[in-house]
């Protein structure tokens, strides 16, 4: 069946851990249903009660099977994992969901892992050719491969020489019958924090996800670095060659939670900032009100509104209660297009002058959709405007992006894309101005801070399985050829 095309970035997963705790498995699926925006179609819970290794993945959302009082019973002990799946790497199946669990010489390892290895093909074969037998197409399995295949005495010295042979952006958090593991990639492109709850230590993509169990926030896991609990203790280890930061910049602007705390501040915040600095860049045109296309484009219309003196207005409405599953999606619904989801306030928009904000512009379909909308309510004029610049070039480290041909700044000038679009003009936030609003220097004249390969193509870390300039879906050309 051919996989329904989204015009919105995803992120592939959220992760979450917790040591030490009489109630893991239920902090566990709290955690991850405050990480639920990081992964729809699929969650895990591994836990561990110091003698058995237990795991329930079901696909769906952590509301539909971990509030259940008879699946949290089959999750005995005082340490868990657990994951929410958004797949860019594999196809949508139970196996591929995550926590994964291995029983290995010298005992059990679980691993929730976020994020895209960029050599996970080169190495799956080699593992392959030297008798390696692969149960999913996730990337993820690799890493349990490399695990198990190493000649180490202790498991953390497994997991560093599996880790020394692995590219790309990740954060993993692993169990073992002893240890609670966090790691994140050398250049910190996917997010990891450290929490502490009591006496419990815990790993999570965001701080949303300790802030629903009432944890308080220790710190963020650096790049490269590895932090083991065992014994109420926490130890850290840096294996790797020392290396500047290179978060993913997309946190700032999309993925994360709005509540989620981002090195000092809100996620919230800098997504104001953004709309601040674009309305400084691309205020030039007359219109009564701004209007965000919710909910990720709201941040960025608030700041837009305050530093243009233009007034804001909830001209288009989301509909929070459309499942992923709410009605067969023949042919005849998916023409409803975005009508599922947003309504516009007619009142609100008639005979008025738009100014329309958004996150970031992928291939432009759902834009043109809204516009359409707006004009059909009564709109006179609409202008886009969006909070980040033109995104040129695909992602290989964990996002679910189009291929270079798909995007629509790539393909397109400004002209035609506001043609595309069917709006009255078109404008993005600079790069420039997008290191400006997160406070992060001039990116012209200084180190890059973020992996902003999105709009520059300047890829932290080349990507081995390369299928030319075309976004690779890690695992796909494996699976077409076992299936062919």
């Amino acid at each position: 069946m051919k996989k329904y095309k989204r015009d919105k970035l995803r992120e592939e997963c959220g992760i979450f851990g917790i040591s030490n705790h009489i109630d893991s498995s239920k902090l566990v699926a709290l955690g991850l249903h405050a990480l639920q925006h990081r992964g729809q179609e699929g969650c895990g819970i591994v836990s561990f009660d110091g003698k058995n290794f237990h795991s329930e993945k079901k696909q769906g959302l952590v509301s539909d099977h971990f509030t259940k009082i008879n699946v949290i019973k089959k999750l005995p002990g005082n340490f868990a994992i657990g994951h929410n799946r958004y797949s860019t790497t594999g196809e949508t199946s139970l196996r591929n969901i995550q926590p994964f669990f291995a029983d290995l010489y010298g005992g059990g390892l679980s691993i929730a892992h976020n994020g895209n290895l960029t050599n996970a093909i080169s190495l799956r074969e080699k593992l392959v050719k030297e008798g390696a037998i692969f149960r999913t197409t996730s990337d993820t399995e690799t890493i349990v491969q490399l695990i198990a295949k190493s000649k180490r005495s202790k498991i953390i010295d497994k997991i560093i020489e599996a880790l020394f042979q692995i590219q790309g952006g990740y954060s993993l958090v692993m169990m073992t019958n002893k240890k609670l593991i966090g790691v994140r990639d050398p250049l910190g492109i996917r997010p990891l924090v450290v929490g502490k709850l009591q006496n419990s230590f815990i790993f999570a993509s965001e701080t949303c996800a300790l802030d629903i169990v009432g944890a308080k926030f220790v710190r963020e896991v650096e790049n490269g670095e590895i932090i083991i609990v065992e014994n109420d203790d926490l130890k850290s280890i840096k294996p790797f060659p020392a290396k500047k930061a290179r978060p993913c910049v997309f946190e700032y602007i999309y993925f994360a939670r709005p509540d989620s705390i981002i090195d000092g501040k809100c996620a919230y915040e800098y997504r104001k900032n953004l709309g601040k600095q674009l309305a400084i860049e691309a205020n030039n045109v007359h219109a009564e009100i701004v209007v965000p296309v919710p909910d990720s484009g709201v941040p960025a219309a608030i700041g837009f509104a305050e530093e243009s003196k233009k007034k804001f207005e909830l001209g288009l409405i989301r509909n929070h209660y459309v499942g992923r599953t709410f009605i067969e999606p023949t042919q005849n619904i998916r023409s409803l297009g975005v009508k599922l989801k947003l309504s516009a306030t007619k009142s609100i928009l008639k005979d008025k002058s738009i100014i329309l904000i958004d996150d970031s512009l992928v291939r432009g379909t759902t834009c043109n959709k809204i516009v359409k909308m707006l004009y059909k309510s009564g709109a006179r004029e609409v202008h886009v405007r969006i909070a980040c610049p033109e995104i040129l070039f695909p992602d290989f480290y964990g996002v679910d992006m189009p291929t270079k041909d798909e995007l629509l700044a790539n393909n397109k000038n400004l002209e035609e894309m506001s043609e595309f679009i069917k709006c009255k003009s078109l404008k993005f936030l600079s790069l420039k101005g997008l290191y400006k609003a997160l406070d992060k220097g001039d990116r012209n004249n200084n180190y890059p801070q973020f992996s902003d390969h999105y709009f520059t193509g300047e890829y932290p870390i080349k990507p081995t399985d390369s299928l030319g300039e075309e976004k690779i879906t890690q695992l796909s050309l494996l699976s077409s050829k076992s299936s062919s």
